[in-house]
């Protein structure tokens, strides 16, 4: 019986690994010929893969700069912290664990990505509805923390509170990349937890 779930972990990994690396080589081949001028046809032939594989993967040329695994994975950690611990401590847990162990090489695809989206209009439109799937994931987690409905205002103005200050923190990184972005992200929900006071 422990098999089948054995090998869906393992099909899983190689889904996931295959995901990114068709992203690893759509992002080089932006940087090297810009957006617009790369093709889907490009970027599946640069990763050995066909085209229909890319669109299994990323169902929109845009959703291969948009879509990452952090979300997920912030996501994930923040389902490890210890129930009682307050939210948006618990959010800074999950995020320094996610972001604190950082090679300069994930740092640099990060970089590479924001530099797009910032850039490119129809990457800022998709990024836009990426927030909205985020945010509906936010809601769902805390709603399950605290016992609430995901469809309680307050708790989707909270989810909001935190995407905002965290595209803050990346916002502020893409355009000053020798500050530290783990640190950025941490002060920005740190003065979240302290009411924003100016």
């Amino acid at each position: 019986m422990s098999s089948p779930p054995r090998a869906e972990g393992l099909r899983e990994r190689k889904k996931a690994k295959t995901r990114w690396t068709i992203q690893e080589h759509a992002l080089r081949l932006f940087v090297r010929q810009g957006y617009e001028a790369t093709t889907v046809e490009q970027i599946a032939e640069a990763a050995e893969v066909s085209p229909s594989t890319f669109f299994r993967y990323f169902p929109a040329k845009e959703d291969v700069v948009v879509q990452d695994e952090y979300g997920p994975l912030t996501i994930a950690l923040f389902r490890e912290v210890p129930p009682g611990t307050p939210l948006i401590d618990a959010f800074r847990q999950a995020v320094r664990t996610a972001f604190g162990g950082f090679t300069p090489a994930e740092f640099e695809k990060v970089s590479i990505r924001a530099r797009l989206i910032f850039s490119v209009p129809a990457l800022r439109a998709r990024q836009l509805q990426n927030a909205v799937d985020t945010h509906a994931m936010i809601c769902a987690e805390v709603a399950s923390r605290t016992g609430r409905d995901a469809g309680d205002f307050e708790v989707q103005t909270f989810a909001a509170a935190v995407i905002g200050v965290m595209i803050t923190a990346i916002t502020r990184w893409a355009g000053n990349p020798a500050e530290n972005l783990p640190e950025l992200m941490d002060t920005a929900l740190a003065h979240l937890a302290a009411g924003l006071p100016l």
